[in-house]
């Protein structure tokens, strides 16, 4: 497949960048682990909380790590992270190989979450309940394949409604052209109405593809929601742990309607957040890889942006709101 490439971009200036960036690493955690990442963040019952991608275990024959599981760490202002001493969610499944990304949403005070699955039979994703972060209700499972499921924190016409990114590797032309979905349930057991909500060629910076990242936060103008975009050049050679990683990921930002969230009503056409820092872009498992998990609209207007950065370690950027609806101020085209 040819790819024409994206060139150079920029992260949004009013974005910043937390002093205390990496906010979380693998030396913060006080069992084994490698790469601390893609976590999902909220606020709950008086705490900010956190589930991580924890990748750990060198392989002998391969950059990539040996297992993964899903840790659990609290904090009283977003910034300064206490690791609990063991992972909090695993699945029993004979058929399923790791769970990995979660996401945070809390709905009616109890809170849910969302994450992906490796299996036998290919990529699932799936919706917990928890409320205590010591036992989780699965709620759901979907067919292979799909990841990237947010939630978004109350229902919408009476339904529950989520995104996601399905893999349908025989259609948009093959490769990996994937694309942000729109499904609601009413009872988030049972999902329907799929629709596409926003595809690659509606993201100038994004060649490859598109999905998900931090569950949506509600505004007077709209949903506001980060998603992912990834753009490939083939001129890039190694840039990380394996020999060849030619993928770039950045953070985009768009607004969808309030009471049809399956509606894009605007996006910004650069990217939000793009790969800059040297923890984003230097010495990563996977370089210049931007994905946020995590989105907490404070009451002052400041919005907490939580991502993982080159695949290695968990980072958080601020803004204000209103900056960030003032970005998202073209129609999608």
């Amino acid at each position: 497949m040819e790819y024409t490439p994206v060139g150079p971009v920029t992260s949004s200036p009013v974005i910043t960048r937390c002093p205390a960036n990496p906010v979380l690493a693998a030396n913060d955690v006080p069992y084994e682990a490698l790469l601390v990442f893609n976590a999902g963040i909220t606020k709950f019952q008086g705490k900010y909380v956190m589930v991580f991608r924890n990748d750990y275990g060198r392989r002998e024959d391969s950059p990539h790590p040996r297992a993964t599981n899903i840790g659990l760490a609290f904090s009283d202002d977003g910034i300064a992270w206490t690791v609990q001493p063991e992972p909090c969610f695993a699945l029993q499944d004979d058929d399923v190989r790791r769970a990995y990304d979660p996401r945070l949403t809390v709905i009616d005070g109890r809170c849910y979450m969302c994450f992906a699955v490796d299996t036998a039979h290919g990529v699932r994703g799936g919706i917990a309940v928890t409320d205590d972060f010591d036992t989780f209700d699965v709620l759901c499972m979907s067919v292979p394949d799909n990841r990237n499921m947010v939630l978004f924190p109350e229902k919408v016409n009476d339904k529950y409604v989520r995104l996601e990114r399905p893999f349908p590797v025989y259609g948009r032309g093959g490769g990996s052209r994937f694309d942000c979905w729109y499904g609601d349930s009413p009872d988030l057991r049972y999902w329907g109405n799929f629709s596409l909500l926003l595809g690659v060629e509606h993201v100038p910076y994004a060649n490859d593809k598109i999905g998900p990242a931090a569950p949506p936060v509600k505004t007077p103008k709209g949903w506001l929601t980060t998603f992912h975009a990834v753009d490939i050049d083939t001129s890039r050679g190694k840039n990380g742990w394996e020999a060849t990683w030619q993928k770039r990921y950045t953070a985009g930002i768009m607004l969808l309607d309030l009471d049809d969230p399956s509606k894009v009503v605007a996006m910004s056409k650069t990217p939000l957040i793009a790969p800059e820092a040297p923890y984003e872009t230097d010495d990563g498992f996977r370089n210049d890889v931007i994905f946020p998990g995590g989105m907490i609209l404070e009451n002052t207007g400041e919005v907490k942006i939580y991502y993982g950065a080159a695949d290695t370690v968990e980072c958080l950027v601020t803004a204000d709101v209103g900056d960030l609806l003032a970005l998202c101020d073209s129609p999608r085209g």
